[in-house]
């Protein structure tokens, strides 16, 4: 079974601020040596609740899809994974199954789910879009809305926005207790839904993907909180 792996890394000084964002260059070379790797993505994020286009230079991510969950299991205990956790004051890792998945991602469709599946456990949600250069002024008006529905909505249990290139790209990932929470945010929420309902309309986008997983396992710490926690 395919097995995908979120890892946040959070950098405090300047000096690992830095070396984080050289990496997402230089790291390039030796993820593309991990065993068993079958789709990755390094990241940075956006400032505030990460819904937006202004980089937050201290918090960068690392999405993985791996052939199976031995593959996942030994490809994050690789060098290239261990400097980024040597350097980071903060480290969270989850891991995730998926559900269901469609669309595209940099031409390819990288998760692959086993079959329509539910859970009955937390679930995570991930977006993600390029952005149509035509659209750029009309999408990102809209996210600042979004953006402070998702942070204040309680039933959010870890939400992240991040992204390959600023403003062209965005992938946002959020955590809730179960389908029921997510549905009713997508489908009632004002901004948000006002904003799906553009997008059909005006086709922003250039491509974009929609996946659900269930979560397996969440290592590490975010937000000072044990990351443990969204599966609580």
């Amino acid at each position: 079974m395919q097995t995908v792996t979120l890892s946040l890394y959070r950098f405090g000084p300047l000096s690992a601020r830095l070396w984080a964002f050289a990496q997402m260059g230089l790291a390039r070379a030796a993820m593309r040596h991990v065993p068993g790797l079958t789709f990755w993505k390094l990241m940075g994020s956006g400032t505030g609740e990460g819904f937006t286009p202004i980089p937050n230079t201290g918090v960068y991510a690392i999405l993985c899809a791996w052939t199976d969950a031995d593959a996942a299991q030994h490809g994050l205990e690789a060098p290239v994974f261990a400097r980024y956790a040597r350097r980071a004051a903060e480290v969270c890792t989850l891991t995730l199954r998926p559900l269901t998945a469609r669309g595209r991602w940099s031409g390819v469709s990288p998760f692959r789910p086993l079959s329509e599946g539910q859970s009955t456990g937390p679930l995570a949600a991930l977006t993600r879009a390029t952005v149509r250069p035509a659209n750029l002024f009309r999408f990102w008006r809209r996210v600042p809305d979004i953006s402070r529905r998702i942070g204040g909505n309680p039933d959010v249990r870890l939400k992240i926005g991040v992204g390959e290139v600023p403003f062209f790209h965005q992938v946002t990932f959020s955590i809730w207790p179960d389908a029921a929470s997510m549905a009713r945010f997508a489908r009632t929420s004002g901004p948000h839904a006002a904003a799906i309902e553009a997008v059909r309309a005006g086709d922003w986008f250039a491509e974009e993907l929609y996946a659900r997983f269930a979560i397996a396992d969440a290592q590490g710490v975010w937000q000072g909180r044990p990351a443990a926690e969204v599966l609580t």
